[in-house]
């Protein structure tokens, strides 16, 4: 199959799943977690895999790896990261605009929920491309996927957020979050394959060229958003962050909620980038 099949191929899939599951709806409700989604593909050899090892850690593994750490020597000599982004709803990003300290129920079960879809979504594309007789493995739900503590704060071996870069899907932020053409609300994922398909373009020269703050610096808003302070005009502090949104959040609002990880979001939402490239 041409390569430009497979890329529409499996986009088809991506967005069908979607479109038809029943996990991808808040409980008792229609609504969806996510909109439809983005979906961008990388080389396996693309050099910002490699780069990626100096820029986050030697501790950050490329696609290859993961590949032959399933399927033995030889399996990561070619292939694709398959990336996708699934935005999060109008109504969730509404309930989540006006919090201060705390997020939204709604935002709540889309962390918790949402990213249970989402895993589901890694597990049936992984099962997608082996019955068409590729393989495929999902880094995140991999044996070498682990977090590593850094003198920055807490990382991990595979970051869904720069293969998406990769894969020609948006830029970064100030907050560390990726602004995509629909937005910086969202959840990312990702599978390797070894079948290859044609990369998305990369129309961005900057890393954070869709931030307001990078490209111009006119922008800050999710400064003022942030509860915790983690945010600062020189940056995202990843360990207040986390402290706040796995911490006090957590403490407040989880049981209220019935989730374990509710996340916050409040960054994500009431900011210019919310739901696209801010102008």
């Amino acid at each position: 199959m041409d390569p430009m099949d497979w890329n529409e191929r499996i986009a088809r899939e991506i967005k069908r799943l979607v479109r038809e599951s029943p996990a991808n709806r808040h409980p008792g409700s229609d609504s969806p977690y996510f909109d439809e989604p983005l979906v961008g593909y990388a080389s396996l050899h693309d050099p910002l895999f490699q780069e990626y090892r100096v820029s986050i850690g030697n501790f950050h593994l490329s696609p290859g790896i993961f590949l032959e750490s399933a399927f033995g020597p030889g399996s990561g000599r070619g292939g694709t990261v398959i990336c996708w982004i699934l935005p999060i709803s109008a109504s969730t990003r509404e309930s989540n605009r006006t919090g201060i300290r705390m997020p939204s129920r709604e935002w709540a079960y889309t962390r918790t929920h949402g990213e249970a879809f989402n895993n589901g979504l890694r597990k049936h594309l992984v099962d997608f491309l082996t019955a068409s007789g590729s393989r495929a493995i999902a880094p995140l739900l991999s044996d070498l996927f682990r977090t590593v503590e850094t003198p920055e704060g807490l990382s991990s071996t595979w970051s869904e957020r720069h293969a998406a870069y990769a894969a020609g899907l948006g830029t970064f932020s100030l907050s560390r979050g990726f602004i995509t053409e629909r937005g910086i609300a969202h959840r990312c994922g990702s599978v390797i394959t070894d079948q290859v398909i044609a990369p998305t373009p990369r129309r961005n020269s900057h890393f954070g060229e869709n931030c307001l703050f990078y490209r111009n610096g006119s922008c800050g808003a999710c400064i003022a958003r942030c509860p915790a302070g983690a945010i600062t005009r020189d940056g995202h502090d990843k360990k207040l962050c986390r402290d706040y949104g796995y911490g006090t959040v957590v403490r407040e609002v989880g049981e209220r909620y019935g989730v374990e990880a509710p996340g916050c979001g409040l960054c994500q939402t009431g900011v210019p980038c919310e739901a696209g490239i801010p102008g």
